[in-house]
């Protein structure tokens, strides 16, 4: 699903990624682990086509994605790419049910494709009771299982997730580390998880450790 080769990144004269090569299969649920400052979110931002590197390549599905000029790769990122970041980003005007539409929206769903959709979603979700709900209303595990359904309402190919639970209590967190891998033997997504929690990484089908801006032994 994922081949990735050869890619180096630079922020001036700091350079952060050093030629990394990445796989990941169909189906797949690989973790990325390290320090802060590793390379990790700057690797997932690339992987996930919201950042260019400066050297290597990128497939995606068979797609050569830095080959996509902006329009293109801003219509592949809405459909075929899901995110998953430690903040929500939900935009606190609109109810969760509106939150996980917008995306579909943008895909040129029609407005009971893209509802149909999200309630489904919601109510794998466990979150039937809160769909009229604003974020602010929400505790933060909800929130994020809010975000989870936003990312996949389109049904992408792959999800990243940048330290998903971070900021979640050690009860929610457990629930919501389940809940990716329950998604994905439901809907079928790669996924690809930065984390710094070993337990998140020990479930997952393979783990990877970043050092420097490239992947060492463990």
């Amino acid at each position: 699903m994922i081949q990735a080769k050869g890619i180096e990144k630079s922020f001036g004269t700091l350079k952060v990624l050093n030629g990394i090569d990445f796989i990941a299969d169909r189906s797949e649920v690989v973790s990325i682990m390290g320090a802060s400052g590793a390379g990790k979110s700057t690797f997932l931002q690339i992987l996930g086509t919201l950042s260019s590197p400066d050297k290597g390549t990128l497939l995606i599905d068979g797609v050569d994605v830095l080959r996509l000029d902006g329009k293109h790769l801003a219509d592949f990122r809405n459909r075929r790419l899901g995110f998953v970041f430690q903040a929500h980003h939900l935009l606190p005007e609109f109810t969760a049910l509106e939150n996980v539409m917008i995306p579909a929206f943008i895909a040129g769903r029609s407005r009971s494709d893209a509802e149909h959709a999200a309630v489904s979603l919601l109510a794998d979700l466990g979150l039937s009771e809160r769909l009229a709900h604003k974020p602010s209303e929400l505790s933060g595990g909800e929130q994020q299982r809010v975000a989870i359904a936003r990312a996949l309402v389109n049904n992408p190919s792959v999800l990243f997730a940048d330290e998903p639970s971070g900021n979640l209590d050690s009860k929610t967190k457990e629930e919501l580390h389940n809940l990716f891998f329950s998604l994905r033997d439901k809907y079928g997504q790669t996924i690809v998880i930065v984390t710094h929690d070993p337990d998140l990484a020990k479930m997952c089908d393979r783990s990877l450790y970043m050092v420097d801006g490239i992947f060492v032994p463990q």
